[in-house]
């Protein structure tokens, strides 16, 4: 199967096209060719959706979410057909893959209902027989970028608002997960979304996403992504005035202290750290443990570890998957080289997995490192992969400044049974996201999800908050008066 361009409504013609082969990681099956466009491409692209966007913002709100009914609706109708391409595409087991559908069908019911709302405000006026208010207006033409560990769900925390909120939009969804874009452009094509409002162009992010990102067409981009490539993005869309809106790296860290159940803290890193075999931006990567439970969570940890089932997502009673390609393993590795450099002691995996179906696929045996200092770059570094530092102290307070001490803010989590403690953790841990008794991954579509310093630029995906990248405020003053009222003159009592 050859995956083209989705663009104004029609398949692209595949002549004279480059293609690159899009493998299983759980096997290195080709699955698929993608095409690999040009910015030829996406100046059609950009073309389709500013003819289709003039059309599009003139809808009510209300029918444009109709289509988003239906799209949940056959979501919903293919969740498991979706489910099982997402886990051979992208490797994270098929249970995960369900809940990532599942994601995006509750953001096609939510955004849906933000037909019907998409609240402005209305305001007294300072004159007298004048009316004011404010409203949301669509942008225009938008750009996504999506990555590959989340294929679905992400994608659709930005195309849902931005089509209830009257713009259209291009998107360059990862060359590693091609598949999960080609079955949501059928879906938007079944439901008869107007042409031009949705169009997808694969290809490579140096070639495709630069293009949309440098495109004077394109006036906002929503990316997801390392915060080294956010950077960048976020330099290119200053330099041309764009709305940008970034979604970046984490270091998330589990605290778990002398007063937690450890069973249940346990339970919530094995799922933060191991699920999707550690590729989440809120993937739990550090554990800062007091010191008067250290041993013991440890030896418990160790002894779950042990039951970890690691394989083809495919099969039901598998709970790892492989990461995504050997560059991924390659660069896991790496850390686990540069953390016994640094002194820290590795008591489980830290090994590239062999023999058997291991050697068709990318595996990595999920890792635990201990004494762990925070300052190391195993400490410090995003390696996005199932690798866990244990960093011990001595102290709530103590626990609080190890957290903070990275450059990224994505997700926290504390367990604890001192409810002054939680409300403390909630105020004090400078994260966007933050858990009480819970692991660092979860969050749910109708709250925003992002994060602070070196992870994000201060918007958010999904909730009401995602509306914000995709509208601009305007606002509206009636004078009903007959005669000319001037603004801070003409107020006087």
């Amino acid at each position: 199967m050859k995956l083209t361009n989705f663009v104004n409504g029609k398949w692209q013609q595949t002549e004279q096209a480059e293609f690159r082969p899009v493998l299983n990681p759980a096997n290195g099956e080709e699955l698929a060719q993608v095409r690999m466009s040009t910015a030829h491409d996406v100046d059609l692209a950009v073309t389709a959706a500013q003819t289709a966007q003039k059309k599009w913002a003139k809808v009510p709100a209300p029918k444009r979410a109709d289509y988003l009914y239906e799209i949940g609706r056959l979501m919903k109708e293919r969740k498991e057909h979706l489910a099982q391409v997402l886990t051979k595409e992208m490797g994270k087991v098929i249970e995960e893959g369900r809940g990532e559908v599942q994601e995006g069908i509750d953001m096609a019911y939510y955004m849906a209902g933000e037909g019907r709302r998409m609240f402005g405000e209305t305001t007294p006026s300072e004159l007298a027989d004048k009316f004011a208010m404010s409203i949301r207006s669509p942008i225009g033409v938008v750009g996504l970028i999506t990555p590959w560990n989340f294929p679905v769900a992400i994608a659709t925390w930005k195309s849902f608002p931005a089509i209830v909120a009257g713009n259209a939009f291009i998107w360059k969804p990862a060359t590693e997960t091609p598949m999960m874009a080609y079955e949501m452009a059928k879906i938007f094509e079944e439901v008869g979304l107007p042409e031009g409002v949705a169009n997808i162009v694969f290809g490579a992010g140096s070639e495709v996403g630069t293009a949309l990102i440098e495109h004077g067409g394109v006036r906002v981009i929503s990316f997801t992504g390392s915060t080294e490539t956010g950077r960048k993005v976020a330099e290119a869309g200053g330099r041309n005035l764009k709305k940008v809106s970034l979604e970046m790296g984490g270091k998330n860290a589990v605290i778990v202290m002398e007063d937690a159940d450890l069973d249940l803290a346990v339970e919530g890193i094995l799922w933060s750290a191991f699920g999707t075999a550690g590729q989440r931006c809120t993937a739990c990567s550090r554990v800062i443990v007091h010191k008067d439970v250290k041993e013991e969570l440890q030896k418990r940890l160790l002894l779950k570890m042990e039951t970890l089932t690691i394989g083809d997502g495919t099969d039901e009673t598998i709970k790892v998957g492989p990461v995504i390609n050997r560059k991924a393993i390659e660069k896991i590795h790496s850390y686990i080289e540069i953390g016994q450099q640094e002194g820290a002691t590795l008591l489980a995996g830290g090994e590239i997995l062999t023999g058997g179906i291991y050697d068709k696929g990318n595996y990595y045996a999920p890792t635990l490192f201990t004494d762990v200092e925070p300052d190391m770059r195993i400490a410090q570094e995003e390696i996005f992969g199932p690798v866990v530092s244990m960093i011990e102290v001595a102290s709530f307070e103590e626990a609080i400044d190890v957290n903070n001490g990275v450059i990224y803010g994505l997700s926290s989590s504390i367990y604890t049974a001192d409810v002054n403690r939680a409300f403390k953790a909630q105020r004090d841990l400078d994260t966007g996201i933050v858990y009480i008794n819970a692991g660092t991954t979860g969050a749910e579509i109708h709250l925003p999800f992002g994060g602070t310093k070196g992870t994000g630029n201060g918007h958010r995906d999904s909730g009401v908050a995602a509306l914000d990248v995709f509208t601009e405020w305007k606002s509206v003053y009636v004078d009903y008066s007959g005669k000319l009222q001037r603004a801070q003159i003409d107020n006087e009592t």
